[in-house]
Parts: C-alpha cells; sequence; structure tokens
C-alpha cells in the first residue's frame, strides 16, 4: 500500500486536516470542537497523510517556549494498522530536523495510551505521571534531537 505525505500549503490540503480531525477526535473521541480547534492553527506546520491518495491521517508541530511539540495525530479508523501513524511520524522528525533552530532542543507531546508504543519506537521516552486531557489519558512522551 503506498503511503504518502506532505507538509500542508494549501487551504484545499488544511481542510482535509481538519475533516480527519473531526472524524478522528470530536466524533470518535467526543472531543468538544472548542478543545480541538486552537490559536496554533495558523502557526503550525501541518502535514497530511494519504493511504492510495486517499486523505488518511495528519499532524502538526510547532516551536514553543519548552522544545518542540508535536501535537493532532490522527489516522482515520478504517486506515489504522497500515503504517500511516509511523509515516506521520516519520515525516513530522524529518522535517523538525531540517530547521537549524531545532537543533538540541527537546521534542514533546502527550500521547494518548494506545499510541505510545508507536512514539516510543522513534526513541520518544515516557515523562512524569499519567494525566487526562479533553477526558481521554495521556501521558508526556519527550525525544531530544
Amino acid at each position: 500500500m503506498k503511503i504518502s505525505v506532505q507538509k500542508v500549503l494549501n487551504k484545499e490540503q488544511l481542510d482535509q486536516v481538519f475533516k480527519i480531525r473531526e472524524e478522528v477526535f470530536v466524533i470518535e473521541q467526543e472531543v468538544d470542537p472548542a478543545e480541538e480547534y486552537d490559536e496554533f492553527e495558523e502557526t503550525s506546520i501541518h502535514f497530511l497523510a494519504k493511504l492510495e491518495e486517499e486523505p488518511a491521517g495528519t499532524a502538526r508541530w510547532r516551536f514553543t517556549d519548552k522544545g518542540i511539540k508535536l501535537e493532532r495525530f490522527a489516522v482515520l479508523k478504517p486506515m489504522r494498522g497500515k503504517g500511516v501513524g509511523q509515516a506521520l511520524v516519520k515525516a513530522v522528525l524529518e522535517d523538525i530536523g531540517r530547521h537549524p533552530e531545532s537543533k538540541g532542543k527537546k521534542c514533546y507531546m502527550h500521547a494518548q495510551l494506545d499510541a505510545m508504543p508507536l512514539y516510543a519506537k522513534f526513541g520518544f521516552k515516557q515523562v512524569g505521571e499519567m494525566f487526562e486531557e479533553c477526558s481521554i489519558l495521556h501521558y508526556k512522551m519527550e525525544l531530544y534531537l
């Protein structure tokens, strides 16, 4: 199966990203839309994954005062278990690595429990106590570049 991941460069792609997040977070996981969409949409770097040319998943990253935050990883239910999540993490980390100001910075994320093994494959380590965000259990995970 062919998976492609591209950086979002236009409104049409961003609309597909929001549609995936709507499906996964708002509908499936019952996250309040007010929590899902935030003030960082404009300043984050978004990615769109496609499986056999069909929109399948998304993620974004941004610089923060604590390092580099990876967030909003979502794969549509029928597309799960096919390597889309792995392709997204790989593409995001490669993109971060191309930014000179990312050197030596900490990458971090709030990982849902069932996604932790995926992030661990890329060297992310669990940090601190479990916490709840949008009524979903998470751990913070970190990776130093």
